[in-house]
């Protein structure tokens, strides 16, 4: 049976599609950093291409890898070598902006070509801006058929002497792709700046006195020469290398990046651009803090707050706990594929309780960061779930060093295994070391229950009374996904229970070892890890429900005769003897344990939700525009399954525009493949989460409806019951990428954003904006034949 699926994963490994991790309209973002020199005229055309280019060039999906959220990126123009692509057998040279080349020679080298140049005629990007004046949509309606906005298209990116041959081929192939036309100031603005050459005055960041102050003591924290402390600070660092750190108490909109410098503090940095962050370095080197000046993006935008607090929580954790290290483990691929390995003379409570400390930050990490396109990745988890983490004295990892011990050898990633056949290395992380875990794990925990009764609800971690972490709802949405604190929406149909070495394995899998330049085995053995991964977080949750539910519920989450197969090799049998400490009071003890989990500590989290998950007096009024957006949250709901992944829903009132954003829920019969989640949905089954504001990066449509329209826009969405319908729902109250409106509405989309959470803002990406059409005739037969009354 093994080698039968090996040979079917070989099969596949030529169409596998890129992985990627479970991953603002405020001028300059991270350019306009506390004390910068930039000229007004710099300020006003980033402004203009955050708002009208950026949202669709910021990340590494960006078309031709043209990015326009720094001036190094227009200047160092686009490239025809896709970063995503699904078949090739070798890694990708890396094109990270600003780490793998730092001058335009070395970009040309690397085969990108100029955009901005008017030397010797219009620029690709003036000729570009000038031919989409000149589409020819009609407003408000459907786009062209033959104009596809897949963000999976081949893109043509004609380099200066094809621009002409490209506009004659793709006539509706001007700038901004697929949109209504710009707003005339912004147009002209653009024009203008184009048709000068691009021009940049940008010039080097100078911070205060008092940030400075703040850099010095963070850096000298972390090159300390101590082995203690050398260890330490590698730890810290392979964990902060994503992050956009804010220091404590800052009230600008100031972010910097964590890196290794061949240079120490005192002198210019001079970035060390490895592939992962722990691979050697290549001698000495120091930890040094960098502005970040480039547009904060929300996919790529994951803060996490550093200073004296944090420092002393530091020395709390890793310095001052007992522990002694006589040599320091070698950099190496092998010590990225077994992190509980290199780390383990730092105590194991230590490292959980650093994770924990920001949990939110971690999965964020997962799911956010510069990878930007996912589908085959994030279909390995469920469209919503919620997540809590196993409390640190309840967990045998952190109590018990033995145990630790015994499993390390056993819960190595697949980056510690290159060589040798791609089939032993599969089976060495599908069925050998994930089935070993499981049978130690599980016979550890049953021993430790047959000792001291089951586990309770204390065996959860709850914010140590003042962590909003602690709990969390996750959204998948498609190709990109999503983290909330708390627990939103309805009782979910999985959750998961978090412990120290599922966290860490998480971590290193997702994050600090994912490549998007990887080749496709590097992409495969990730997605099917992280398939392992989601299975133990499940199984951890059910140790918690009565032994005679386990079964049932796993069942229900795996369902299919091809699952059930795999089951077989890839999972051992639930542990259905050891018993729950927990008395349970209803019959319905799944929906109990979670909402259970919000009242221990009900003044961190909202114990309901009153739209989608509340009784009686705890819902909202009708008098609220939340409680007559109620009726859509409610289930059935076979309307549910013609709507968008994300959509936002502007609702004006007199006083402001208030946004809602709509989740659609897809059912699955599971999610344990790779390919043709198509024939494992269950449509019947999707429902929707509305939830006030904003927390995705990608909205895929905008409805704006009035406030005295709500009830009427409630209404059409619950009879929606075919292609048509939806469409005439679209024609009353959304946004189309044609409508005259568009710009306008994702500008106050984004101001909303903004105003949401300055710190933790970003600006929106419309790759993923849909514009919905109409069915062809054999589908509009189907849809008569099959549609729901």
């Amino acid at each position: 049976m093994i080698e039968i699926c090996f040979r079917y994963l070989n099969a596949l490994i030529p169409k596998f599609v890129v992985l990627v991790a479970f991953p603002m309209v405020i001028p300059l973002a991270g350019a306009l950093a506390q004390g910068q020199q930039t000229s007004t005229s710099q300020i006003a055309i980033q402004d203009v291409l955050n708002k009208r280019c950026v949202v669709c060039h910021g990340c590494y999906d960006a078309p031709c890898q043209l990015k326009l959220s720094s001036p190094d990126g227009w200047v160092r123009g686009a490239s025809k070598t896709k970063v995503y692509d699904s078949t090739r057998l070798d890694d990708a040279p890396m094109t990270r902006l600003g780490v793998d080349a730092r001058a335009v020679p070395e970009w040309r080298q690397k085969d990108f070509f100029a955009v901005a140049d008017s030397n010797k005629g219009p620029s690709v990007l003036e000729q570009l801006l000038r031919a989409g004046r000149n589409n020819d949509f009609t407003l408000g309606a459907a786009l062209p058929d033959r104009l596809n906005i897949s963000p999976l298209r081949k893109n043509s990116c004609p380099m200066p002497s094809e621009i002409g041959d490209y506009l004659d081929d793709h006539p509706l192939g001007g700038m901004p792709f697929a949109t209504a036309p710009l707003p005339e100031a912004d147009y002209q603005r653009l024009l203008s700046w184009a048709m000068d050459g691009a021009p940049s005055d940008e010039t080097a960041t100078v911070l205060p006195k008092t940030t400075l102050d703040h850099i010095e003591t963070i850096e000298s924290f972390l090159n300390n020469g101590q082995l203690k402390s050398k260890l330490s600070a590698r730890y810290i660092y392979e964990h902060l290398f994503l992050a956009h750190l804010h220091l404590e108490g800052d009230t600008s909109r100031t972010f910097f990046r964590l890196i290794r410098s061949r240079t120490p503090a005192g002198e210019p940095p001079d970035e060390i651009a490895s592939r992962r962050p722990f691979d050697d370095p290549g001698g000495d080197f120091s930890y040094r803090l960098v502005p970040l000046n480039d547009t904060i993006l929300h996919k790529e935008h994951i803060v996490y707050e550093i200073g004296p607090k944090r420092l002393e929580r530091y020395r709390d954790l890793f310095l001052e706990s007992d522990w002694e290290i006589d040599a320091l483990p070698p950099y190496s691929i092998d010590a990225g594929g077994n992190p509980l390995s290199t780390f383990r003379a730092i105590p194991a409570r230590s490292r959980y309780q650093f994770l924990l400390d920001d949990a939110l930050y971690f999965v964020r990490s997962f799911i956010r960061g510069p990878v930007c396109y996912g589908q085959v990745a994030v279909n390995v988890i469920e469209d919503r779930f919620w997540v809590a983490f196993l409390a640190p004295d309840a967990d045998l990892s952190v109590t018990d060093p033995a145990y630790l011990d015994e499993a390390i050898p056993i819960l190595e990633l697949p980056l510690a295994k290159v060589e040798g056949k791609i089939s032993d290395r599969l089976k060495s992380f599908l069925t050998l070391g994930p089935i070993k875990y499981q049978e130690l794990r599980q016979a550890h925990y049953a021993a430790k229950a047959a000792q001291n009764g089951g586990p309770t609800y204390q065996d959860i971690w709850d914010g140590d009374g003042n962590n909003i972490d602690a709990r969390l709802t996750v959204f998948r949405n498609f190709s990109s996904a999503s983290v909330v604190p708390g627990f939103s929406g309805a009782v979910p149909e999985t959750a998961w229970v978090i412990d120290f070495p599922l966290f860490e394995r998480i971590y290193y899998n997702l994050v600090a070892g994912f490549d998007v330049f990887g080749n496709v085995e590097h992409q495969l053995t990730t997605r099917i890890y992280m398939d392992g991964l989601r299975r133990e977080g499940e199984r951890n949750f059910l140790a918690f429900l009565p032994r005679d539910l386990r079964d049932p519920l796993h069942e229900s989450w795996y369902q299919g005769p091809l699952v059930s197969l795999v089951d077989r090799w890839k999972e051992r049998k639930l542990d259905t003897t050891s018993p729950t400490g927990i008395g349970f009071q209803t019959g319905q003890p799944k929906s109990e344990f979670l909402t259970e989990l919000l009242k221990i500590e009900p003044r961190l989290w909202p114990v309901t939700d009153p739209i989608n998950r509340c009784s009686a007096d705890q819902c909202a009024t009708n008098e609220t525009i939340e409680g007559r957006l109620r009726p859509l949250a409610a289930t059935p709901a076979p309307f549910a399954k013609f709507l968008p992944d994300i959509a936002l829903l502007l609702v004006e009132t007199d006083a402001a525009t208030k946004v809602f954003t709509l989740v659609h829920d897809k059912a699955h019969s599971n999610v344990a493949f790779i390919f043709n989640e198509d024939l494992r949905r269950d449509p019947e089954n999707d429902s929707l989460t509305v939830l006030p504001g904003q927390f995705s990066s990608y909205p895929n449509f905008i409805f704006k409806v009035p406030d005295t329209k709500v009830s009427a826009f409630v209404d059409a969405v619950k009879g929606i019951r075919t292609q048509r319908e939806y469409l005439s729902v679209v024609e009353r109250f959304g946004i189309r990428r044609t409508d005259p409106d568009f710009w306008s509405m994702l500008d106050l989309a984004q101001a909303s954003l903004n105003a949401q959470d300055t710190l933790q803002a970003g600006l929106l990406d419309i790759n993923r904006y849909r514009d919905p059409k109409p069915l062809d005739p054999i589908e509009r037969l189907f849809e008569y034949t099959f549609s729901v009354d």
